[in-house]
């Protein structure tokens, strides 16, 4: 059922439009157009791509309007229309975040609120370690969920050590009803594949549900020389019948990514350099990421009374991946001028996640109340090895490179061949046949919560608290003998109040924590060497209201989110003491509008404005100077329109704008370094036509239209160039 494109490499965007909406109406008229046929088209044109209700965790689903959190869900019809690739794919429609790269890897990492949320502390239905590393497929999943705030009482410590300034939370998709949807697709400069979604329920009762997704993509991005390969497969069973519902995904992912184009870092005192040509490759045709996971998760509910319900989910990831990563330091902004190095790390993850619980409600006297308790556990088992290359002094002595680096250039660079592992201490550690233990986590959970409902649930107040133990321990590459235990525990308390003077309306305030592992002393060159210090806690308040008016949801929201640090003592006899007396505030207002106020307009997005500072450092010397990598605003704002003179075709565009951000925190030996602001366009159009009864969409979309070069992340000092030019087509036949 799965629909063939043909084109050829290189092909222009003007014969991608001649292809899919010339032929596209051509198609369509096949047949008359019928009041069927128009029913048919009207249905594909009114699904729904963002809501604002969602899973809160332990809390359970709930609807925007009841909710004192800022939660948003994008939904699988989003994530097909827009052909979304990847998880920071779909964010690009959300003004809270952005996407910006792991250190020298393709790994995608998160920044909500101002602060990193790590691939690997993304969750699935609510489980912690499951999900794929670095880099996530979108298809298999029935919304991606992004609460923007702390989320240690909702969801638990992420295991990765960030979140601290919102969560994403990954629904798998399940059978609903008979589902056969099939979709080419091409993506600039020469990547072909497709995926398959199927479906279907079956039983007596319809009690069995199984639901299949593939996807496979192979070829070179707009990026010169990149090349991209993603292979996935996903399954869902469950059984729902009487008082009980049974479900069990499992997944599979294998990403690889090739000469991919690097991250950028400025040496001291460095201007920023101008951004190179939009579809310049300044890396190395050896380096690579090889990724492979494959992962499981089961939940049983049942229903033991009227508004009560018993739940447990478990899951685990087995993941394996290697890669050769570099960077480019800048050393001359005006020729570009710099070294890279190269670091190969092999790594295998091994990951376990269980939570369990009871929720239900009581109504007495005119009064609710919604108990939920629990617990839940997570265990992560990281092993890995490293080597950086050893060059040779041909490739070094132009520019007086390290053993480990070569002289290369931001404008032209310069291709080496790939050096062999160095053989120095400190350079290379561990094993490459068993790769060694390096840590191992285990968290533990035990939380409480009750939702108080007044005045027939319009006055809603949560309060709950969750006691987390976290156990860490780090291990010797080379012998293998542990190092350090971390062994803490915190509890973090929620509280939100939700006031809906009106069915369509709603106000709401919250005080909820972020948690994670605190740091630990290094082990020498301090007074204090080794000492574990308790986990961080971030403290978040937030005001806002809400409302839903003619399929249009909006969210105005007040934060501020405060975050310890750390930082080195003046020395005291050549000895500096290791402290946690820093602080970063970051303080924002979000604005969001997401909905379809009529049949023939949708909106998706909003605006953020940032300050985010740093608040508490050593002897004041930083306190009021602008933290790095955070831009002063970001805009994210979409609109689509079904034009009156071709009712079948909606036309799309985005616009995506964000503030300067800092590189570096100044001071008197550091020149201030920032990123200027960037405005981004993005333009698109899709068809649906009508193949006997059956709904056949065309799509084509082009980001960044006009090519333009800019730098897009400052964020933890790493400067990510924005994506070329990259026009995408699909046509997807659904049964």
């Amino acid at each position: 059922m799965v629909q063939s494109i043909a084109i050829a490499r290189g092909a222009s965007l003007s014969a991608l439009a001649a292809m899919l909406f010339i032929a596209a109406p051509a198609f369509a008229q096949d047949s008359e157009p019928s009041s069927d046929a128009d029913i048919i088209v009207t249905a594909q044109q009114a699904q729904k791509q963002v809501v604002s209700d969602g899973s809160l965790g332990v809390l359970g689903n709930k609807d925007a309007l009841s909710t004192p959190f800022n939660l948003t869900s994008f939904t699988a019809q989003l994530v097909l229309d827009q052909q979304s690739e990847t998880i920071g794919d779909v964010l690009e429609n959300s003004p809270s975040v952005r996407t910006t790269y792991g250190s020298g890897n393709q790994s995608e990492l998160f920044v909500i609120r101002g602060f990193a949320l790590n691939g690997d502390d993304v969750s699935i239905d609510g489980l912690y370690g499951v999900t794929p590393r670095q880099l996530v497929s979108p298809e298999l999943y029935e919304s991606v969920q992004v609460l923007n705030g702390a989320s240690a009482f909702l969801f638990g410590a992420a295991p990765g050590g960030s979140g601290i300034g919102g969560a994403i939370n990954l629904v798998p998709k399940r059978a609903q009803k008979t589902l056969l949807r099939g979709t080419a697709s091409y993506s600039a400069d020469s990547i072909f594949g497709g995926n398959i979604d199927v479906g279907t329920r079956f039983g007596s009762e319809d009690e069995f549900g199984i639901r299949v997704n593939g996807v496979y993509r192979s070829g070179d991005t707009a990026v010169d020389n990149e090349h991209r390969v993603v292979k996935v497969l996903g399954a869902s069973f469950d059984f729902r019948k009487g008082p009980g519902r049974f479900f069990l995904d499992f997944g599979y992912e294998n990403q690889q990514a090739s000469w991919s184009r690097p991250t950028v870092r400025l040496n001291a005192n460095i201007a920023v350099p101008r951004a190179p040509k939009a579809t310049d490759n300044y890396g190395q045709p050896w380096t690579f990421t090889k990724l492979r996971d494959i992962y499981a998760l089961s939940r049983v509910e049942l229903d033991i009374a009227k508004d009560w319900m018993l739940y447990a989910a478990a899951g685990f990831r087995d993941g394996a991946e290697a890669g050769d990563y570099s960077t480019l330091t800048i050393t001359n902004a005006t020729t570009g001028a710099a070294t890279a190095s190269r670091l190969y790390v092999p790594r295998e993850d091994n990951n376990e996640s269980a939570q369990a619980g009871i929720r239900g409600k009581l109504n007495f006297a005119g009064i609710t109340n919604e108990f939920n308790a629990g617990a839940s556990v997570n265990y992560t088992d990281n092993r890995n090895s490293f080597a950086f290359g050893a060059f040779p002094a041909s490739v070094r002595a132009a520019c007086g490179a390290s053993a480990t680096s070569f002289c290369t250039n931001l404008y032209n660079a310069t291709i080496v061949d790939r050096p062999p592992n160095s053989t120095t201490a400190g350079f290379v550690s561990g094993s490459f046949s068993v790769l060694p233990h390096v840590s191992t986590s285990e968290f533990r959970s035990l939380f409480i919560s009750d939702t108080i409902g007044l005045v027939d649930d319009r006055i809603l107040v949560t309060v709950g608290a969750r006691k987390q133990d976290m156990i860490v321990d780090a291990y010797n590459r080379t012998t293998l003998v542990r190092t350090s235990r971390y062994n803490k525990s915190a509890t973090t308390p929620v509280i939100g109040v939700i006031v809906k003077p009106t069915g369509n309306l709603s106000f709401y305030a919250n005080r909820i924590e972020g948690l994670s592992q605190g740091p630990v002393a290094p082990l020498t060159g301090v007074t204090n060497p080794g000492e574990v210090f308790a986990p961080f806690k971030s403290t978040q308040y937030e005001i806002g209201g809400k409302f839903a008016i003619h399929g249009l949801t909006g969210t105005l929201a007040l934060y501020q989110t405060k975050q310890p640090s750390t930082y080195l003592t003046p020395p005291v006899g050549g000895v500096s003491t290791f402290v946690l007396d820093g602080e970063q505030t970051n303080k924002g207002i979000e604005l969001s509008f997401n909905g379809e106020p009529t049949d023939w307009l949708r909106f998706i997005g909003g605006l953020t404005i940032n300050d985010a500072k740093i608040t508490k450092s050593l002897n004041g010397a930083n306190n009021g100077k602008k933290a790095i990598g955070v831009p002063d605003y970001q805009v994210n704002f979409g609109t689509e329109i079904v034009p009156p003179f071709l009712d079948k075709m909606t036309l799309t565009a985005r616009v995506v704008l964000n503030g300067k951000q800092m590189i570096n925190i100044p001071s008197s030996t550091a020149t201030a370094q920032e990123l200027p602001d960037w405005t981004r366009f993005d333009l698109g159009a899709r068809y649906v036509a009508v193949l006997g009864d059956h709904p056949v969409t065309f799509r084509l979309s082009a980001e960044n239209i006009d090519n333009r070069r800019y730098w897009y992340s400052a964020f933890g000092g790493y400067l990510l160039q924005g994506s070329p030019r990259t026009v995408k087509a699909s046509v997807t036949f659904e049964y």
